[in-house]
């Protein structure tokens, strides 16, 4: 059964400049679904959508059987769903323990058992727990922001591009946590400009192409096919 279903949606940033055109996405639990294709075919916007952030003219997005369309990003948190932006998702001045709070403030009275649980995810970011988030290298930084996201005990973690401008042994180690995180029960949908890496961690494939579905399929198949190869991964 999928935790997160969207179907039909069409979402933009004004009336008049619709991103998304009737796209259908969903992601089940112990499940990474990457979302692959060109510049601007709308795939940081279907994420924004599904977090709240960007209002959806028609279309549904359901979270756990319940419809979220509508709905505050804090409650739609509080429902169970975390997002991380590619861009600005720490906060550079506070220290790690200080922006692990920050990401835990929808519960603030589990924060202390939350963050013991998150640091023993990451010893990275124990041994670095009162160190402004600025002195922490990008792959570092990505971590925190994840760490941030699980405070809530996410069933559905959103990641928006968490490889961009890593080194390859960063982002290889990245998609090891991100892999290990959705063995624990946490659906995972992944956007990725890295998309031959993306798909080898995951298990559904989702290709979009001007804000429209393009190809869906697992993961595997879709790594493997020649058309797929030549148009999208370069080779």
């Amino acid at each position: 059964m999928s935790v997160l279903s969207v179907s039909g949606l069409v979402a933009g940033y004004s009336a008049a400049d619709e991103i998304l055109k009737q796209v259908d996405f969903e992601v089940s639990q112990n499940e990474i679904a990457c979302i692959i294709g060109p510049n601007g075919a709308g795939k940081s916007t279907l994420l924004k959508a599904i977090a709240g952030l960007l209002k959806s003219s028609k279309g549904t997005i359901s979270l756990n059987g319940e419809m979220i369309n509508g709905r505050a990003p804090r409650e739609i948190t509080r429902l169970g769903l975390a997002y991380v932006p590619q861009e600005h998702n720490v906060f550079p001045s506070m220290t790690i323990i200080e922006n692990l709070e920050m990401g835990g403030y929808v519960e603030p009275k589990r924060t202390a058992a939350r963050i013991d649980s998150v640091l023993q995810r990451f010893p990275m970011l124990q041994s670095k727990r009162r160190q402004a988030a600025r002195t922490l290298s990008g792959g570092q930084r990505q971590i925190l922001a994840m760490g941030m996201a699980l405070m809530v005990e996410p069933r559905v973690l959103l990641l928006d591009e968490p490889s961009a401008g890593l080194s390859p042994v960063a982002a290889g180690a990245l998609f090891d946590d991100i892999r290990a995180i959705s063995r624990e029960g946490v659906a995972i949908a992944l956007v990725e400009q890295n998309a031959s890496d993306a798909l080898a961690i995951s298990d559904r494939a989702y290709i979009l192409v001007d804000g429209r579905n393009h190809r869906t399929g697992a993961a595997q198949d879709i790594a493997n096919d020649a058309e797929i190869r030549r148009v999208f991964l370069g080779g």
